[in-house]
């Protein structure tokens, strides 16, 4: 290859190196807002015995899974997936018969 600059179409002044901007991940507060609903539903199942709390939780876990970004850590995320997990279960021991919807 010829390293010849008068057939070399590239200007050096004017290559510049991306920089990513500060901001420039956006700020989602879905994943946040379910996470803490979530944990809510979650006390209200285990504590008040409703059944469809402990599912709002399960559900409301699943989609703070789903809209958590890459970089956020999973300590948190584990721990109330498996709060809404043990709502379920424990509800369904204490009253082992179906579930019946409040306004039923």
């Amino acid at each position: 290859m010829s390293q010849n600059n008068s057939t070399d179409v590239k200007r050096p002044s004017k290559i510049v190196r991306y920089k990513a901007p500060e901001d420039a991940t956006p700020d989602d507060p879905t994943a946040d807002y379910m996470n803490l609903l979530g944990m809510v539903f979650s006390m209200l199942g285990l504590m008040m015995k409703m059944k469809w709390c402990a599912w709002i939780a399960v559900f409301c876990s699943f989609i703070s899974f789903s809209n958590t970004r890459c970089t956020e850590d999973g300590k948190q995320m584990f721990s109330s997936f498996m709060l809404s997990i043990s709502a379920v279960v424990m509800s369904y021991l204490q009253n082992p018969q179906p579930m019946t919807l409040p306004w039923q």
